[in-house]
Parts: C-alpha cells; structure tokens; sequence
C-alpha cells in the first residue's frame, strides 16, 4: 500500500514508523468538585512519575559531564522536589483545580520567582520551569510525544508537523526519514531537512494507510510514494531508484573541485547555506565557494540558555577553520515567526510573520544583538567573514544597526580586544527593502535576495501552507520583476549581489537567475554539485536568451512550464 507527498528532501529510506504525537499542553481551567480531588492529585503523582522516567532514560544516554545531562538532572531534582508536590497537592484541595491548572499555576509561580534573582545564571533557569511545565501538564493530557530516548534502530518519522526546534530534537543516527501531513516547500522544517540530507515526504495523508508504531516502511522521496509494508516487489523497485540515484550522484562527484564555469567563460560564485558546524564540515566534499548564508539561529533552537560572546566567537572561528580561508556570511539571529528559541519567551502575537523577526527582534533586544556582533568582529581579525542581517526594509533600521556596530568596536577597544571590520550587508526579503534600495546600497557591500520570505510577503502567501505555495510559487512574475529590480540596482551601485532562497537551487531557475545578470548563488548544501554541473555545461548567452522570454511572462505557468 502507497500514499503520495510532496518531495522536499530527496533520498530513500526503509525503516521502522515512529508516530510522533502533537503535545497538548492546553490548560483545563475547570474547577472540579470535592469527590474529584483525589483522581486530580493521583494524575500528578502518575504523570510526575512517567515523565521523571522518560527524563532518566533520556539522560542514560548522555555523558555525565555534558550539558544537556545536568539540564536534565536539574528537571528530575524539581519534580521531586517533595515542597513542590505538597504545594500542587494542596492548590488541587483547596482551590478546586484540574491537575493541568495546578501545574501551570505552581510552576509559573515558582518561574516568576527564579526570574527575579539577580544572579542571570540562575535566572535563565525560569524558562526551563516554564518548558518542563508543557511537558508536565502534556503528560498528564497523555500527549507526551517528543520522548526520542527509545528510539535505537533505523526509523521514519511520521508526525502532523515539526518546528524546527523539534527537528533539532531527532536522533539523526537512527532517523532515516521523516514524513509530515503539513508543511510547505520552503518552510524552515524543509530546509532543515534538506541540510541534514535526510529524505523527507511533506503533505502527505497516511492516516488511510494505519500504520503502526514499529511497522515496516519505505520513503521513496524522489517519486514522493511511501510504502507500507512494502513487498518484496516493492523493495526491488526501491532499490532500483537507489542504485539509479547513487550513479547519479558518482557523476556529480567529478565537479567537486571544479569551478563553476559556463561553457562561454562566465564564472559563478556557488556560496552553500549552513545552519551548524556540521554541515560546513560536509561543504569539503562539494567544492564549493564558501558559506553565504550561516543561520546561526538555528545553532540555538534547543539552547537553554543564550551563548555568551566568546563562545559565539570560539564557534565562529571553528567554522572559519573548517572553510580554509573561503568566505563566511554570518546572518544574524533571524527569530520571530516559526522560529522559537529556548533561550528566550517570545510574547505571542496575531500575526508572528509580520511581527517582531529579523532585524527588528535585535533592535529591540541589544542584549542578544551586541554580543553576537562583538564576536562576528572579533573573528573577522582570523579569516574572511561577512556580517549579514536579515528583515531590513528601511534606512532607518540599517542606520540603527551601524551605530550598534560602531558602539561595539568602541567597547571592544577599550577591552583591548582585537577586531576587523567586516564586510556588511543585508537580506532583501521584502518589497519595500527592494523599493528602498537607493537609500539602502550606500551603505553596505552586499546583499543578498532571500526569496522564501520575499515570495511569502509579495503574494501573501504564507511559506509554510504547501497548498499556497504551490499555487502562488516564487518562479512567478511578480517576484522575478523585483528580483531584476534587485540586481539592476546593485550592479548599477557596483554592490555585490548574491540569491540565498530556495530558488538558487532549483535547476529550473537558475538559469533564468544567471540571465538576468546574477553571479553568485547561495544553494543547499546537497545540491550544489548539481548546480555546478549545471552551469559546466551550459552557455549564459542561452541562459540570457532564457532569461529575455521569462521576464516576459505574464502568466505563473509561462515560467514552470
């Protein structure tokens, strides 16, 4: 039996399902009568119990001198914490409160405590309280769905959705493959997903198929089919799509140390898109140009707690080592939207994507912005390092952040602490950042188009609804005219200009991209020895002659024909 999904991350896969339940940590807010009280107060005890048990056999599997074991230990040490379970006793007889409502009420009571103690060690401590209370109360909602601790053999996950923290959640030694029922082509998950080069089926209803937990199943994420129990059959047709695949990718190996040069001489910079050290570790095996895009937000999803300077500087430096003197483009923290951070409780907004994100969330908080900033300038002074910054739409907010800048170098300065101006750009994800590009371009020396979020925000078409995106695509007239725009401008301000957004890998686009006067591409890791091959074997006077035709097209489907 097979189901169909939307290819974002291309591979196969065979393994065991793992059905990852959505948590439901909502509150029951009703007061319950006397005869309830015990059953309410049995539901603590059990599920204190259950989560300290899950917690424990999460911990085994950590080095005892590692971080993340004393986090855990921390959250053992409160749920049995003997004063604690007194207090969510008594609130249950004495208010009349659900155990969900006793939980939530004690342990954002004891949050806010922590939280005023001036020690800001001890004070980060309030929002671990305030994540093991969600796990807490989806215990006792029986939804506790992110126990990955007993996950050992080679597995797909299937899930209604994951947000990127969760992802960086998995297990990826045993994960193999993940499935979701949601999900869009270039939502943060697909990126993600793609980066890490595990397969991944977005869109696709399994729940016809029943599986089960443990059941036998194949990911073919090149024909978009999962497979439930598949046949023997069904593997010699699976295994043929692998073998096919792996020649291909022999082929594209022989581009590795080439240079992505058309066949009439133009050469292109082919920059990759990073999220971690581990994956510019991998950037050694595909020849390509450097890092033009390193999304440090999504080194901190789990974090806790928010790097200081100088391990943000020591991570820096990491990654300039591992790229050997080639370029480093960090974008700095781009939260906000569908993006959450441990380290940090964002207020809840109406509309997040149109909210408090990118350059607007650093403005308002200097305190994560400053010592990121300091620790980008320090290691410029050891390799070649450009500093990016997302969601700027206007002057002011570029205005804003060099005068940042500039109170950063004075305080390192006075530290006596070495630093080197980098080169400064920004992101154009908006139409107004492409509109206001005469007051921008003077003052920096780069930018960069992020087509997802410029797509998202020119079609009003959220970039995680798969059924939006597919109808409102980026490769549309509206956002190819303003990537024109775009290039036009910098090129006539003699500003370098790059693409990082999905389109810069899509095959489809990039010679259209190219055509319109584009010489550097920021693609995923595991397609740029596809795009190399690519633009080997092609002539940018076709590609120009391509690129003529389509900023011509009125209609979407003129240009995914």
């Amino acid at each position: 039996m097979t189901v169909s999904g939307v290819v974002v991350s291309t591979g196969i896969a065979i393994g065991q399902a793992v059905h990852i339940i959505e948590q439901d940590a909502s509150v029951d807010f009703r007061t319950i009568n006397l005869a309830g009280i015990t059953e309410q107060q049995q539901k603590v005890s059990d599920s204190i119990l259950e989560l300290t048990e899950l917690l424990i056999g999460g911990q085994r599997q950590l080095p005892e001198d590692s971080e993340n074991y004393d986090l855990i230990e921390a959250d053992i040490l409160l749920l049995n914490d003997d004063e604690l379970f007194d207090i969510l006793n008594n609130e249950i007889k004495t208010q009349c409160y659900t155990a969900s409502m006793a939980v939530s009420r004690v342990f954002e009571q004891h949050a806010i405590e922590v939280e005023s103690i001036p020690d800001p060690s001890i004070a980060s401590r309030a929002n671990d309280i305030r994540a093991l209370a969600k796990r807490l109360i989806a215990t006792i909602n029986g939804t506790l769905g992110w126990d990955m601790s007993f996950i050992f053999e080679p597995s797909i996950i299937l899930a209604h959705d994951i947000t990127p923290a969760e992802f960086a959640m998995l297990p990826f030694q045993h994960v193999k493959a993940i499935v979701l029922q949601t999900g869009g082509l270039t939502s943060h998950t697909a990126i993600l997903a793609r980066a890490a080069g595990i397969p991944a089926l977005l869109n696709c209803d399994y729940t016809g198929l029943s599986i089960n937990n443990g059941q036998q199943i194949a990911v073919d994420a090149i024909n978009g089919l999962l497979y439930k129990s598949p046949s023997e059959d069904d593997l010699k047709g699976i295994k043929l799509v692998v073998d096919e695949e792996r020649k291909q990718q022999k082929q594209l190996t022989a581009y590795k140390d080439q240079k992505a040069v058309t066949l009439d001489g133009q050469a292109v910079t082919i920059y990759a898109n990073a999220g971690s050290l581990s994956e510019i570790t991998r950037m050694s095996d595909l020849g390509s140009d450097g890092v033009g895009l390193l999304r440090t937000e999504f080194m901190l999803l789990n974090s806790t707690e928010y790097p200081c300077e100088n391990t943000q500087f020591q991570h820096y430096c990491d990654a300039l080592h591992q790229l050997s003197g080639l370029p480093l483009t960090i974008r700095t923290l781009d939260i906000g939207a569908d993006k959450d951070v441990a380290f940090f409780r964002q207020a809840d907004e109406e509309n997040p994507a149109l909210g408090i994100r990118g350059c607007r969330f650093s403005l308002k908080h200097h305190q994560y912005f400053k010592p990121q900033l300091k620790a980008a300038l320090r290691s410029a002074n050891h390799g070649s390092v450009r500093l990016m910054f997302p969601m700027v739409n206007q002057v002011e907010e570029l205005e804003d952040i060099l005068v940042i800048i500039e109170s950063c170098k004075e305080e390192l300065s006075v530290q006596k602490i070495a630093y080197k101006q980098p080169k400064i750009g920004i992101m154009l994800e908006t139409p107004a950042s492409i509109l206001n590009l005469d007051s921008l371009l003077p003052l920096v020396d780069f930018v960069s188009i992020g087509t997802n979020d410029l797509t998202q925000y020119t079609m009003a078409a959220d970039r995680g609804n798969l059924e939006l995106t597919c109808t409102y695509p980026s490769l549309s007239p509206s956002v190819l005219k303003l990537i024109k725009i775009a290039i036009d401008q910098a090129n006539k301000h003699n500003v370098e200009v790059s693409l990082c957004g999905e389109l810069a890998s899509d095959k489809n686009a990039v010679p259209i991209l190219l055509g319109l006067g584009l010489k550097e591409l920021s693609v995923n890791i595991s397609n740029v020895l596809e795009i190399k091959s690519l633009i080997c074997n092609s002539k940018l006077a076709e590609f120009k002659l391509i690129a003529q035709k389509a900023i011509k097209a009125k209609r979407i489907s003129e240009l995914n024909s």
